[in-house]
């Protein structure tokens, strides 16, 4: 049996997750958690989950990519698998970088859930067909090469940040920001923060906000 624990800050969501996984064959619901810090609270507490099925964006909580981050520096840590609405290369690069071992969507059968649950508790990694191909568009095409940090940065532009509160989101120095920025200029080749959330937008690298 591959237990699982459930990380959705919507309560309806894990409701129907839960239903879900414990109509599955060999999959069990050991736990729910809305935030990650919830979820790293339950790894402390409750029964040790096989795989950690983990939404992206959680409101004002820990989101998905830190607390995917800190599970995975845990000692033995769980399998974690995204399972999220996002498909932009900056959720799926930095969920990656994170140490996740998979990334589905949301819309996916529940047999594909279940084969992917099995899988990454196995230690495999597993892939959405949509963002696999995806990721392969991205290296066929030669679409700009941004890194996790740079796409972080680039998805906060979009969302309005000036650069001391990107700094301070990051715990990075306004330096460091604008070091940044200038290799996303070049790299999208714009020369303005408009004109980067234009292209990162355009080339999916960024989810619209």
């Amino acid at each position: 049996m591959t237990r699982v624990l459930l990380v959705d800050d919507h309560p309806v969501v894990r409701r129907g997750l839960r239903a879900m996984v414990d109509d599955l064959p060999g999959l069990e619901a050991v736990g729910e958690a809305g935030d990650g810090a919830g979820a790293l609270a339950f790894l402390h507490t409750g029964p040790r989950p096989d795989v950690v099925l983990m939404d992206l964006q959680m409101g004002t909580g820990m989101h998905g990519v830190e607390a995917t981050r800190r599970i995975t520096a845990l000692p033995d840590p769980p399998a974690v698998l995204i399972l999220t609405t996002y498909s932009t290369d900056a959720d799926i690069l930095a969920a990656v970088e994170a140490g996740a071992t998979g990334y589905l969507l949301k819309d996916a059968p529940p047999e594909e859930v279940a084969a992917a649950v099995h899988a990454a508790a196995r230690g495999e990694t597993v892939l959405a067909p949509t963002v696999a191909a995806r990721l392969l568009g991205r290296v066929r095409a030669g679409r700009p090469a941004l890194s996790p940090r740079e796409s972080q940065i680039l998805q906060l532009l979009a969302e309005g940040l000036a650069n001391k509160q990107i700094s301070r989101r990051l715990f990075i120095s306004e330096a460091t920001v604008k070091t940044h920025l200038v290799h996303i200029y070049d790299k999208l080749d714009v020369d303005s923060r408009t004109a980067a959330i234009a292209a990162g937008l355009a080339a999916g690298l960024i989810r619209p906000v």
